[in-house]
């Protein structure tokens, strides 16, 4: 895999590791700014309401600009948002920091997915996602616990710094990584398609079916893992400490889900769709009956984030092959797909909450969700992925 592939996941790292971090650190936001929780969380929906929208908004406004400079432009503009979001002493001016932030990182995440998959082999985009999707769960793993570490010993700001800082290397890796050569199919395709030809791909049942699939698996993952912590501690009962083990146990889960499933998406798509997509239902069910249980929780847990991100990634993957008619698009459909399951799985949550006893009510949103998208993928599993093999993937 080409070096800069790495370089590109370690944006998606700092980028995911900001997206997630602000869960632990909105009581002292709130504090600071003299405002409610409630109202302070709200900057975690702004972060996902921006990420569904800038995804197509970014990858239209730049579909003709070189990648390299995109690249670039959004991870400059992602540092500084950081940085005057660390500085400023007036929430509106955070908040709006962060709508920025997170439309950056949607367009951002849409050139990768596409620049990605054109410096491998035809064959290998399954692999090239599951390299960047590494960095967002790698986030999960060090940089959210690092951040809320941070942000506790010296402050939310501090937090919101060291992202910045993380972004320089990376960006100079991208300056220095990302040559004429290696991007040039990407510009060369992009100039061939008008905008329209590729939002008219929106019109294909194959790509629209994938989408709605992968946003169905993604909306039970962040069902359960936004509110994790009353699980661990109300249902479980285990103290306060447990939830970042169970945090980390999710991480590390997820990140071995899409470094395996880099190897098969491609190739045995119906394997981890069906197959692992099986035992993902039984996964959830089992979390749902056994989270009283400490030791089945955490192992529960480790073991849904290798399931759920294998499958998840996967059809990320199918959403990249299905939309092979929009190069310069592609990405975004990917991206909007991942984002609007983020963004809808714990709303659905935090209504079950309120209407389900105890704390696992998003547990049963996952089991329904991903058992939704199994009885929907089954049938039309030939649409999802028309061959089973290594050969057909070139003619996808």
């Amino acid at each position: 895999m080409p070096f800069v592939l790495y370089l590109l996941a370690l944006v998606v790292f700092a980028m995911g590791t900001s997206e997630f971090m602000l869960a632990g650190l909105v009581p002292d936001i709130s504090t600071d700014f003299g405002v409610s929780v409630g109202i302070a969380g709200l900057l975690t929906s702004a972060f996902a309401v921006g990420m569904v929208i800038g995804a197509p908004v970014m990858a239209a406004l730049t579909r003709r600009l070189p990648v390299k400079a995109t690249l670039l432009g959004c991870v400059v503009v992602f540092a500084l948002s950081h940085a005057v979001g660390a500085r400023t002493p007036d929430f509106t001016v955070l908040f709006i920091t962060r709508v920025i932030a997170a439309v950056v990182n949607a367009g951002f995440l849409a050139v990768a997915l596409v620049a990605a998959t054109k410096l491998v082999a035809p064959d290998a985009k399954g692999r090239a996602v599951a390299i960047l999707l590494a960095g967002t769960t790698v986030a999960t793993v060090a940089g959210v616990p690092a951040g809320a570490l941070l942000g506790a010993a010296l402050g939310w700001q501090s937090a919101f710094w060291a992202i910045a800082l993380l972004c320089v290397p990376a960006a100079i890796g991208i300056a220095a990584g990302f040559t004429t050569q290696s991007v040039a199919s990407s510009k060369v395709e992009s100039s061939s398609a008008s905008l329209r030809a590729e939002l008219s791909q929106l019109a294909s049942p194959r790509l629209v079916l994938t989408m709605l699939l992968a946003a169905l698996v993604n909306a039970g993952i962040f069902s359960t893992l936004t509110f994790l912590a009353p699980i661990v501690t109300h249902t479980a009962g285990l103290s306060q400490w447990w939830v970042s083990v169970a945090l980390v146990l999710f991480g590390v889960g997820s990140f071995i889900g899409v470094t395996v499933a880099g190897r098969f998406s491609d190739s045995r798509p119906r394997i981890v769709i069906v197959g692992g997509g099986s035992v993902l239902v039984l996964g959830w069910i089992s979390l749902a009956i056994f989270a009283t249980n400490p030791v089945a929780l955490l192992g529960l847990v480790f073991a849904l984030g290798v399931l759920g991100f294998a499958v998840g990634s996967t059809l990320i993957t199918r959403v990249l092959y299905a939309a092979s008619g929009a190069p310069t698009m592609a990405g975004s459909y990917a991206t909007a797909a991942l984002n609007l399951g983020a963004a809808v799985g714990p709303l659905l949550a935090a209504v079950a909450l309120s209407d389900w006893p105890g704390a696992l009510g998003p547990v049963w949103v996952a089991v329904i969700a991903t058992t939704t998208a199994l009885l929907v993928a089954v049938p039309l599993l030939r649409l999802i992925a028309p061959v089973d093999s290594v050969l057909t993937s070139y003619a996808q």
